[in-house]
Parts: C-alpha cells; sequence; structure tokens
C-alpha cells in the first residue's frame, strides 16, 4: 500500500525483455532510503518487488499482465520514473490510499501553464472515467491527484510546482500514455453493489 506523495524520481538503467515478461534496473538517486530484498516498491504507480539490490540500484521482475496493462513496457535506459517506498501503518497518508495495482492507461491530451500551476488534461477510457468524481482523488505515473473536473471523455488536473519538481510529470508531453489508478473506494462500493 502506497499514500501517492512521490519521494522522488529514478532512473531506468535497463530493462532486459525475456517472452511477455521483463526485468527492470533503477538507479534509485538516494531516493529510496533503506530499501530491502523483497520489498513493494512503486514505480510510476505499479506495485513492483526488488528483486535485486545494490547501494544505488534495485531490480525487479515485471510479469506479462503487468506489461500489458501498464506502460511499463515503454520504458527505456534514461527515462525517469517516480519512486515510492510502501507505506508503514504509523505513517501519515498525505495522499490517499494507493495500491499499486494499475487499472489502465489514460493519454494527455493537453498541458497548460496557468499562472503557478499546470492543468493536465488526461483522456480516459470509459472503464476508468466511469470511478472518477470532481474533488475526487486519482492516481497518476503513482501521484496522487485531486480531480478537478471531469468531463466527457478524461479529467482535468491541477498540478503544483512542488510536485512538477519532484516527479517525472514535467518530462511529460500531449500524446503520452500514463499509468492510472482509480481511487479504491468507488471500486469497492460497485463490486459490494453487484451482490444482492
Amino acid at each position: 500500500m502506497f499514500s501517492g506523495l512521490i519521494a522522488g524520481t529514478g532512473i531506468v538503467k535497463g530493462m532486459a525483455k525475456s517472452g511477455r515478461s521483463a526485468r527492470l534496473t533503477i538507479e534509485g538517486r538516494g531516493v529510496l532510503k533503506k530499501l530491502s530484498s523483497g520489498e513493494s516498491v512503486s514505480v510510476n504507480g505499479a506495485c513492483l518487488t526488488v528483486a535485486a539490490l545494490s547501494k544505488s540500484r534495485f531490480t525487479a521482475d515485471i510479469s506479462n499482465e503487468t506489461l500489458a496493462r501498464t506502460t511499463l513496457g515503454d520504458l527505456r535506459a534514461g527515462d525517469p520514473v517516480n519512486l515510492e517506498q510502501s507505506a508503514r501503518f504509523s505513517d501519515r497518508i498525505g495522499g490517499h490510499l494507493v495500491s499499486g495495482h494499475i487499472d489502465g492507461i489514460g493519454r494527455i491530451r493537453k498541458i497548460e501553464q496557468i499562472e503557478n500551476a499546470f492543468l493536465y488534461q488526461i483522456d480516459l477510457p470509459k472503464s476508468l472515467l466511469k470511478y472518477c468524481i470532481e474533488k475526487g482523488s486519482i492516481a497518476v505515473e503513482g501521484i496522487s491527484l485531486t480531480i478537478n473536473q471531469v468531463k466527457e471523455k478524461g479529467i482535468l488536473l491541477m498540478v503544483i510546482p512542488h510536485t512538477m519538481e519532484l516527479t517525472n510529470l514535467g518530462e511529460k508531453k500531449a500524446g503520452d500514455r500514463v499509468n492510472i489508478e482509480n481511487d479504491l473506494v468507488g471500486k469497492y462500493i460497485e463490486r459490494f453493489l453487484q451482490y444482492k
């Protein structure tokens, strides 16, 4: 479980694909503290398990399911990635509860600077859009964000300078695909209502 508060970015050092799976190596840049083998780490919002560890790098295996459902398969050496260690029960949850299980992929339609912030318009498939509500939470690339407005084909998000500096959103441009995790609450309510 994560909070969606990104600790910082790391850099992809390697992506070794084998059949429909892959092994990803990331330089942590001191962002991840006291990381241990077997621990969960959010990489662009996807929960991965640390398989190998050195002083400043970690390696994680990526299954075919994760490659099919996320944008991790698009990563290349040198790409920045958002990183967050798993939350502890004693931690403050400054964002919202994020599982690290990506629901699907959105596409950035437009980015516009408005005074000190940036407005992101992200198109979503209907299967994800149905869980979005104005002023509700959503995780984009693992970042806990507030939905400003829900449109017919997507959502509008306002991103503050601190988030732009600390995450990889500043590297994104119109047309880029992004990992989306809807808020857990709506999905659970829908599932409960299916059973009578």
